[in-house]
């Protein structure tokens, strides 16, 4: 609150802050949900259906990169420049995708937009923490944790409409309107940080973090599928990714502002709330990954009503993250929240592992509720409690490593789970294929599983079943983990106040 204002006046700044800040969050999530029901038109329409994956990885592999190196120049500089030239540089790789005329030119379209993205969602939700003190948080960190779910809904609704009554390009067109308005609205409500020395800026430091970051993710999407586990080109990225990790700690530990102060990890509850947000996004990448692939391919569902059967986990997520919010607020505590959500979690995968051919849609349905149930607090409680545990000069690069661990989670999960889920089949599969029953099973799908003669389809339909049983098994598992080390958690009670409230706010 500045002298000229009021409290009455300070709350519809902030109230108005918030809503910029939620559109915000978005316009970023829409970015990585709206473009899925485009792929097979852009793969059919530019060719390279081979190549289709790296306008998911492209996205992932720039946000990642970008989260952490925004979040600490939101320190340095100041929330509003950063995310100014955020919402640029997403509208930007916008444009470049919208005008594409090439795979390649759509490909770097996505990689600019994953690079303004990934610092909109940190930068966005350290606001938050701006503008208002710890224990009022959760309820908005949990209403913000909601505007991820609606994304997940609304985006591919979106996507799905423009493709059949435009064109793809169309998709990132749509980014422009909401992004302008939300730009100018924010230089209006947003003061800028006042004029300050150039503080140094940790290039090496961004450097090697970037490359490491690159290196892991393009390993967990590559391998076992784009290259083999022990083909040279992937040896050479793990190589690469060894030496920048120990670049990175030397470079981190001579820094004066290093971009990700090493620290964090010795603050317990930074490492374990990042553990607990890393095993939850992988549960939730690979649930939305294999799910729709069980419901088509096993239940015989169109695609539309398996992207429908996705609704419940999104439902169950809001609703959870909002509660946990609620929570947090009245009782300023938060240690048994992810206790609570990782038993939900571990409860929920285990239900999934009991998945069958006969299995009816309606306990499907229930699952996947109880799934979002277990993963929804990671997206309120997460944030809040690591802001809390931290100082306000590393806001931004602690609320950033929340959103990095869990995308980091998520691509190493799918990885794993698509390597294992691979595996299986083949091993379930590998006698009908020797005998000629079968062809390629990269090429099965529901179509072809349907066409096939009662006894085999049968068959392949147990085996699509029963190997999702071991991935949702180690999910639950290392929910298990999660839970267990939740419990070494410091209860640090929420603050009432705002002890720094930072002028570009």
């Amino acid at each position: 609150m500045t002298p000229a204002e009021t409290p009455e006046e300070t709350e519809q700044r902030v109230g108005l802050i918030l809503a910029c800040v939620a559109t915000v969050l978005l316009l970023a999530s829409l970015g990585q949900t709206s473009v899925s029901p485009a792929f097979p038109t852009i793969a059919a329409e530019l060719g390279g259906l081979d190549r289709i994956s790296w306008l998911v990885t492209a996205y992932l592999l720039a946000s990642t990169i970008s989260a952490p190196i925004c979040g600490k120049l939101g320190d340095l500089f100041g929330r509003k420049i950063v995310i100014q030239v955020g919402i640029v540089i997403f509208l930007g790789g916008s444009v470049v995708a919208g005008l594409g005329q090439t795979l390649e030119m759509v490909t770097l379209g996505r990689a600019i937009q994953g690079l303004g993205g990934g610092g909109l969602i940190v930068t966005a939700m350290a606001v938050v923490a701006d503008v208002l003190p710890a224990r009022r948080r959760g309820r908005v960190q949990g209403m913000m944790g909601g505007v991820f779910g609606v994304s997940t809904v609304i985006g591919p609704l979106i996507g799905g409409f423009l493709v059949e009554q435009l064109s793809w390009h169309w998709i990132f067109f749509f980014n422009l309107p909401l992004g302008l308005a939300v730009l100018v609205i924010l230089q209006l409500i947003l003061r800028r940080a006042p004029p300050r020395a150039r503080p140094p800026v940790d290039y090496m430091g961004a450097a090697l973090l970037a490359t490491l970051l690159s290196c892991g993710v393009l390993i967990a999407n590559l391998g076992g599928r784009t290259l083999a586990w022990d083909s040279g080109a992937l040896l050479t990225l793990a190589l690469l990714g060894v030496a920048a990790v120990a670049g990175f700690i030397v470079t981190e530990a001579r820094a004066r502002e290093p971009i990700l102060p090493l620290t964090l990890f010795a603050n317990n509850n930074f490492v374990l709330l990042n553990l607990w947000g890393m095993i939850s996004g992988a549960a939730m990448f690979g649930t939305i990954t294999f799910m729709p692939l069980y419901l088509q391919v096993v239940q015989g569902v169109t695609p539309t009503v398996s992207g429908m059967f996705l609704l419940p986990m999104m439902a169950g997520i809001m609703g959870s993250s909002i509660l946990a919010g609620q929570v947090m607020v009245a009782t300023g505590r938060y240690k048994f929240l992810p206790i609570m959500a990782a038993a939900a979690l571990t409860v929920a995968m285990l239900l999934m592992a009991t998945l069958a051919p006969d299995t009816p849609l309606w306990q499907v349905a229930v699952f996947m509720a109880a799934v979002g149930l277990g993963i929804g607090p990671a997206m309120s409680v997460g944030a809040t409690a690591i802001q809390n545990a931290v100082a306000s000069s590393m806001l931004g690069v602690a609320t950033a490593s929340a959103n990095m661990f869990r995308l980091i989670g998520g691509s190493i999960g799918t990885s794993v789970f698509g390597a294992m889920f691979a595996s299986g089949l083949q091993a379930r599969l590998a006698g009908e294929q020797a005998r000629g029953a079968l062809g390629d099973l990269r090429a099965l799908d529901a179509a072809t599983v349907a066409n096939l003669p009662p006894d085999l389809r049968d068959t392949v339909l147990r085996a699509f079943s029963e190997v999702l049983h071991p991935i949702f098994l180690i999910a639950a598992a290392l929910s298990v983990v999660a839970g267990l080390a939740s419990l070494a958690l410091k209860e640090v009670p929420l603050s009432t106040i705002l002890p720094n409230p930072p002028p570009e706010a």
